[in-house]
């Protein structure tokens, strides 16, 4: 009896131990953000050779920031180039290069080449996104195979990341404002001067209680609205995406304004085709939607040349002609700069199908929007190199992308998505909520 109770006072010990302990660590780990690290994790430091600077709280916010006829300020318009990458000297860079980076060079020998500027690490977030972001350090945790998250505040996840999962979930679940309304065009090139363009409003809410089970854990909310081409003009789309894929898929449904009603749209993810088969729908935003056709490797944090502070490229004051390219866009608007990546490697289950049979994308550290990603078939060969382009929309603030340019190295052929320098300016105070999403508010939409 006496040693069962010897025994029975030793667990409860341990066990207030382990908790004291664990809260310890935590509360240190936690401490890091802001200190050596970031608030959103990152490496304050620069690196040794000082080709990298510290972050000292990136841009401040600026109300005046953008500019509804030219769009954003440029904070850096007075810089040029320090050296250009081209199809003759990239091997002088190539440890700070992709797989991807170095194919379109050598595809595009004549044409396409990578001007590199100085590097600023303009990334910043308001005060209670860095709040939120320290709060999950405690609570936020992966759920069935890393496939699911559970005790996220409304943002970032993992701001202290240990494998690739919890990386790709930062990248999913990035602050890009609570809502936001905007019209955004996507450019298929035909491979040559000529181009196809689609034009789509947008509008979006960000679910800050993201993995409330009362709100069947939604992530976002967004409608999309068909502006061009003409003939689908009007066409409406709802959707429900969520931070639970396989267990509560996304749920979508279509207005048709030939038919005048509202029905549930079909279940498509992972590789169904779209924009006329130049992406997959995995592909939007780079990557999106369920994790589980590939197993997921966390290779490392490296120092690339991406495109960073893209503020020339937003500019409202060139059309889409003066971007758009043969076979890629116009390399002298593409600024590039040196940045801590992390490395993330997807490689395709020996059960599961998909076009893709690896997948690499590489994650800014300072935001961890992805900004580069290579796509491989199911042959192992390079076939689609995707850019992302950034700035920094500093009246809010916070980094999203601007343009997200994927080329395919078979057809010569490319898309570029989310243009905006023929739109309207965005909104991140479209003033909607919750109720505004729901397909019977779609159907009123439509009759607009």
């Amino acid at each position: 009896m006496k040693n069962n109770q010897k025994i029975r006072t030793l667990l409860l010990v341990s066990a207030i131990g382990s908790f004291y302990f664990g809260a310890v660590a935590h509360a240190a780990t936690a401490s890091r953000l802001g200190e050596d690290l970031t608030p959103m994790g990152a490496e304050r430091a620069g690196n040794a050779e000082g080709t990298i600077p510290a972050w000292t709280g990136g841009l401040s916010k600026d109300e005046n920031a953008a500019d509804p006829e030219s769009g954003y300020k440029n904070p850096f318009a007075g810089e040029t180039p320090v050296f250009t990458i081209t199809a003759d000297n990239f091997e002088d860079y190539r440890d700070n290069l992709s797989e991807g980076q170095v194919a379109m060079l050598k595809r595009y020998p004549d044409t396409w080449k990578l001007p590199v500027y100085p590097t600023h690490r303009s990334a910043s977030y308001p005060q209670e996104i860095y709040d939120a972001v320290r709060s999950n350090v405690d609570t936020a945790r992966l759920e069935n195979d890393g496939n699911s998250v559970s005790g996220v505040n409304f943002v970032t996840p993992f701001p202290i990341a240990e494998n690739a999962k919890e990386l790709m979930w930062n990248h999913l679940m990035r602050y890009r404002g609570r809502a936001v309304e905007h019209t955004l065009a996507g450019l298929t090139s035909y491979g040559d001067d000529s181009f196809k363009v689609q034009k789509n409003k947008f509008t979006y809410l960000f679910n800050k209680d993201v993995t409330s089970e009362e709100d069947g854990n939604i992530l976002f909310y967004y409608l999309l609205e068909t502006l061009l081409p003409a003939r689908e003009a009007g066409t409406l789309v709802l959707v429900h995406d969520t931070v639970d894929p396989l267990g509560a898929p996304r749920q979508s449904w279509l207005y048709s304004p030939g038919q005048r009603r509202v029905r549930r749209a079909p279940t498509v993810g992972y590789d169904t085709p779209t924009a006329g088969g130049m992406i997959t729908v995995d592909d939007s935003d780079v990557f999106s939607g369920a994790m589980d056709r590939y197993d997921w490797e966390l290779v490392g944090k490296k120092e690339l040349y991406v495109p960073y502070n893209n503020y020339e490229l937003a500019s409202k004051q060139l059309d889409y002609s003066d971007i758009m390219g043969a076979n890629h866009i116009n390399p002298e608007l593409a600024r590039h700069e040196l940045h801590r990546v992390w490395h993330v490697r997807a490689k395709l289950k020996p059960d599961a199908r998909h076009i893709y049979a690896q997948r690499d994308f590489y994650l800014d550290e300072d935001t961890y929007q992805i900004v580069l990603a290579d796509s491989r078939d199911v042959r192992g060969e390079l076939w689609r190199v995707s850019s992302i382009y950034t700035i920094n929309f500093y009246d809010q603030p916070l980094l999203w992308s601007i343009a997200q340019v994927m080329n395919d190295l078979v057809s010569g052929r490319y898309i570029a998505l989310g243009m905006s320098n023929e739109e309207d300016p965005y909104d991140f105070s479209p003033g909607v909520e919750a109720q505004d999403f729901t397909p019977s508010n779609l159907r009123r939409s439509g009759f607009r």
